[in-house]
């Protein structure tokens, strides 16, 4: 039976439409209701699930509509059409599918939803590794509520921020192709796969050949001014962009690095 909402209700899911709406992967139960209700609170709207596999069900809209069980009310309220997530908060301790490898997924599958990870786990090397599968940013467990807000805040304007031109032509260098439109890359006469953030950067280069970013520069046009993190996925995303483009990634032609100054392309 569908959920009847009062008019207060409904005039706070219509803005939480406006607002965005976030998947809240935690299993804890306390953190992922304080989640919620501090993202409520703000204005989004908000779903929640407990494991890795509801998760995935929610992303991949194929929950069976009726199980109410396994939804929040939020969500029933909404109409079927509307499932789309702006922001995942994604724990990296999940049962059934954990947070890196439900990552692993939502990139395979081409879905750029901005992904926040949070854990427990707080060094460099777990950063890293968040980073590397996919993951937009990193909190460590605890965190404040203010501050997950304001990252969630800042990964929704960097994934609206970036818009192609409608009429923007193919982008060539040597041997390596780019269509803006297309969201293709060919290189060496093969299509090739790059995550949004590695396309993104991967044209700002081309677009701009032979000009030096600093990692600033780049956090700044990719990533967005209020990028809250770690420099170092900079270099994260230069080693795999070398991956993927270059013959020798240690030996690089295409992505050099200008030492003291930052990266250039050609």
């Amino acid at each position: 039976m569908p959920l009847t909402l009062t008019p207060d209700q409904a005039a706070k899911a219509q803005k939480g439409l406006r607002m965005g709406r976030i998947l809240v992967v935690e299993d804890e139960e306390l953190i992922r209701e304080t989640i919620a209700l501090a993202l409520t609170e703000e204005g989004y709207d908000v779903i929640t699930a407990e494991d890795g596999r509801i998760a995935l069900d929610l992303i991949h809209q194929v929950v069976d509509e009726s199980d109410d069980s396994r939804l929040t009310k939020s969500s029933l309220s909404l109409p079927s059409d509307s499932r789309k997530f702006d922001v995942v908060i994604l724990d990296l301790m999940l049962p059934f599918v954990n947070g890196l490898d439900l990552c692993r997924i939502i990139r395979r599958e081409g879905n750029n939803v901005p992904i926040l990870m949070l854990s427990a786990k707080g060094s460099e090397t777990d950063r890293v590794v968040g980073l590397e599968v996919g993951a937009d940013d990193y909190l460590t467990k605890p965190f404040g509520m203010r501050e997950l807000v304001a990252r969630c805040r800042a990964l929704l304007r960097r994934h609206y921020q970036f818009q192609i031109e409608p009429d923007q032509p193919l982008l060539k260098f040597q041997d390596i192709t780019l269509f803006p439109q297309e969201c293709r890359v060919i290189v060496r006469g093969e299509e090739v796969n790059f995550s949004p953030k590695e396309f993104k950067i991967l044209e700002l280069f081309m677009s701009y050949p032979r000009r030096v970013w600093s990692r600033e520069q780049l956090l700044e046009r990719i990533w967005g001014p209020d990028f809250i993190g770690d420099s170092k996925t900079v270099d994260v995303h230069i080693r795999w962009l070398r991956e993927k483009l270059e013959l020798d990634p240690s030996n690089p032609e295409y992505l050099v690095t200008v030492r003291g100054f930052g990266y250039r392309f050609g």
